[in-house]
């Protein structure tokens, strides 16, 4: 995960607008606000979103 994932996934958590790990809606979010990165981060790495959603930690490193 880069740092332009993590902003975007926060950004979407500050918004306050859905439960994150409500993954569906969070994707729907992505794409209204243009976080292309984002969503080809969930299509291809749920286990390790939800996993930063859980501890704040990247399990890529």
């Amino acid at each position: 995960m880069n740092q332009t994932i993590k902003k975007q996934i926060l950004a979407i958590r500050d918004s306050g607008e859905t439960n994150m790990f409500d993954i569906p809606i969070v994707t729907s979010i992505a794409l209204r606000e243009g976080y292309s990165k984002l969503v080809d981060y969930l299509e291809k790495d749920k286990e390790a979103y939800v996993h930063f959603i859980l501890t704040g930690e990247d399990k890529t490193k």
